[in-house]
């Protein structure tokens, strides 16, 4: 049995972790679903890079007077493994966040379409976006972002004790997305994908 936090439940078993593999294994066997995970997942990506980076992509890529194709290898030096601008670790995450992000709006394109959509999916759903927004591009800018947020409510001087500079924030989006994913893996259980049972046992 799963248990449950204030009522919400929780995925602790293997068994959870199959269900949100096979019902997202299930949803993206579908070319339109497939593409949707394509779309958001590389513009969650670039929305993560850009945005850490605005007056370099305003001033250089798109105000520039540089060759168009100096302007491209510029803006394609800011992605994970083509340029510097991260660390192996910290691209592997944002990688690993912009695909959860991926997999989790063609979940929700699913979810809507065929069967109506939970606020409890959605929200999770949410949670995990904002908070990849906040922590999968520059930690540094990342960890700037959540200090304002914190400041409002006196707890500015929290983020300072990050160990790991920030990298906590992705490792938070990634549980938001996760629990995402098993909510609506959870709301689809019962019915079907594609014409294959989604598992009933719980």
């Amino acid at each position: 049995m799963s248990r449950t936090l204030a009522g919400v439940r929780l995925p602790t078993r293997t068994t959870d972790l199959r269900l949100v593999a096979r019902t997202a294994r299930l949803v993206l066997g579908g070319p339109a679903y497939a593409a949707v995970a394509l779309v958001a997942a590389v513009a969650s990506l670039s929305l993560f890079v850009l945005s850490q980076n605005l007056r370099l992509v305003a001033d250089v890529v798109v105000g520039g007077a540089l060759p168009l194709g100096n302007r491209l290898v510029v803006l394609a030096e800011l992605y994970p493994f083509v340029g510097s601008s991260y660390g192996p670790l910290q691209g592997l995450v944002l990688l690993l966040v912009a695909g959860a992000v991926g997999v989790d709006l063609a979940m929700v394109a699913y979810h809507v379409r065929e069967h109506g959509l939970s606020a409890e999916g959605g929200g999770g759903g949410a949670l995990g976006v904002l908070l990849g927004a906040l922590g999968a591009g520059c930690a540094a800018c990342g960890s700037a972002v959540l200090v304002g947020l914190l400041s409002l409510v006196g707890a500015g001087g929290l983020v300072l004790l990050l160990p790991f500079e920030g990298l906590e924030l992705s490792a938070l989006a990634l549980v938001a997305l996760g629990l995402s994913m098993y909510w609506l893996a959870d709301g689809m259980r019962g019915g079907e994908i594609r014409g294959c049972p989604v598992d009933i046992d719980r």
